[in-house]
């Protein structure tokens, strides 16, 4: 399923883009998404994620697909609480020797193949210029690899960023 007509994805991880981690002057702000949060009582980390995001995701030119660890469970945990419908997973193949080879993320050969041709964004906290260079040399279409930092998570200026480059497509 590959053409130029086709929207661009938009892969999202969750653990630093949505779900910020990691020290920070002050400490991390949280929010409250309902007067029943039973997923937070199970993991007090969703409350740092902010409701505002899943809008201006949806507001973005694009499909968005999770590639996280958290598999389905981002539908579950995640999507609710920012408002976002269900979306497609990405599989990950069961891990390898081969996994990250000369640097290079394990994510990044699997998000190209399910990309298929088709522009993508790639929202994680863990790329590396090492990632940049391998998806240029083996996608052939458009690519943003957009590193975002875990402490704190998607702000204004990575918004302006993905729209941007969305927009210029």
């Amino acid at each position: 399923m590959t053409g130029s007509a086709q929207r661009p994805l938009l892969f999202l991880d969750v653990d630093g883009p949505l779900l910020p981690f990691g020290a920070r002057p002050g400490g991390h702000p949280t929010y409250r998404t309902g007067p029943a949060e039973p997923a937070a009582e199970g993991n007090p980390l969703l409350a740092r994620i902010n409701p505002a995001h899943g809008p201006r995701l949806l507001a973005l030119p694009c499909d968005l697909v999770w590639a996280t660890t958290w598999m389905s469970d981002a539908n579950e945990c995640i999507a609710p609480r920012i408002g976002l419908p269900e979306l497609p997973v990405v599989a990950w193949p069961e891990p390898s020797d081969e996994d990250e080879q000369d640097g290079l993320h394990w994510k990044a050969c699997t998000l190209v193949e399910c990309a298929d041709g088709r522009p993508f964004v790639w929202v994680d906290d863990e790329i590396t210029d090492t990632d940049r260079a391998w998806v240029a040399a083996h996608h052939p279409g458009r690519a943003l690899l957009h590193r975002v930092d875990p402490r704190q998570g998607l702000t204004d200026p990575d918004f302006t960023t993905l729209e941007e480059w969305l927009r210029a497509g």
